[in-house]
């Protein structure tokens, strides 16, 4: 059982990292997991999805960890002692979105807009189709939407090919906040100085576990910061379909996750444990 200095944080993102596109997990992903979390290790999820789009993912994956993020940083949960499997609201980032809100809208004119309040709940102009919101949905006029606390902001526009939503948004001068922007027309906002890092940075100290016992995998623009953290100390990895700019926030990286990367990764770290 791994105690004290042994004893490693595994930040794992999970769309992309652990699981696929259709839902499914590679069974030697989730069995390394496993076993990992068996031996004494602090398995942490850390993804952009909701709460209640994420535990049903640990039960999949049939581990208890202490710690779950979600909301890219924003919703932290920590495991109740005294119940199986319940876990409770630890910290939450909320944030005034209005200014940003506006300033988007004024140029992406055909956009759809969709915040999570710290309540849980999705609250939305326009329908955006995606399985890792939360349940609770509300339609709301953009102005409702504009002026409520928001923990995470989600920014859509179809009718934007890539390339030109890229362009579009380096134009717009958004401060006080943090943002990713995904494969798609698809533009994730935080609390300024909210990310994958700094809610990790938290779990980590509350631990006591050393930076240089942290592992992260991830494959998105949201991972950045949580690689480019673990990577000063630890280990980061990138996985085999990420984008240049994700793989060069890494320490190494694997093969993509058709080929169970995130498998070969951890073997490669805890080769004791899990062989090679």
């Amino acid at each position: 059982m791994a105690t004290g200095q042994d004893r490693h944080l595994v930040a794992l993102d999970l769309d992309g990292t652990v699981v696929h596109h259709d839902g499914s997990i590679d069974d030697e992903v989730s069995d390394a997991i496993r076993s990992l979390a068996a031996a004494g290790h602090e398995i942490v999820i850390a993804t952009g999805r909701a709460v209640d789009a994420t535990l049903p993912v640990v039960e999949q994956l049939r581990i208890r960890p202490s710690w779950v993020i979600c909301c890219n940083g924003a919703v932290t949960l920590r495991r109740d002692p005294l119940a199986h499997r319940a876990y409770r609201t630890e910290y939450v980032e909320t944030f005034d979105a209005s200014e940003a809100l506006r300033r988007i809208r004024s140029r992406l004119l055909t956009a759809r807009f969709g915040l999570e309040t710290e309540a849980g709940e999705f609250l939305y102009t326009e329908k955006i189709p995606a399985g890792t919101l939360p349940v609770r949905q509300r339609q709301v006029p953009f102005e409702e939407l504009a002026t409520t606390p928001a923990t995470r902001v989600l920014v859509v526009s179809p009718d934007h090919a890539l390339e030109d939503f890229l362009a579009i948004v380096d134009t717009m001068g958004l401060t006080r906040v943090t943002y990713a922007i995904g494969f798609t027309a698809w533009l994730d906002i935080a609390p300024e100085g909210v990310s994958k890092e700094s809610a990790l940075e938290v779990v980590r100290s509350r631990l006591g576990i050393e930076r240089a016992q942290v592992f992260a995998a991830g494959d998105g623009n949201n991972d950045i910061q949580m690689l480019e953290w673990a990577g000063r100390h630890g280990d980061a990895v990138a996985m085999g379909q990420a984008g240049e700019t994700v793989r060069a926030a890494a320490s190494r990286v694997t093969a993509p996750i058709e080929e169970a990367g995130l498998a070969s990764a951890l073997r490669d770290r805890f080769p004791t444990i899990l062989g090679r």
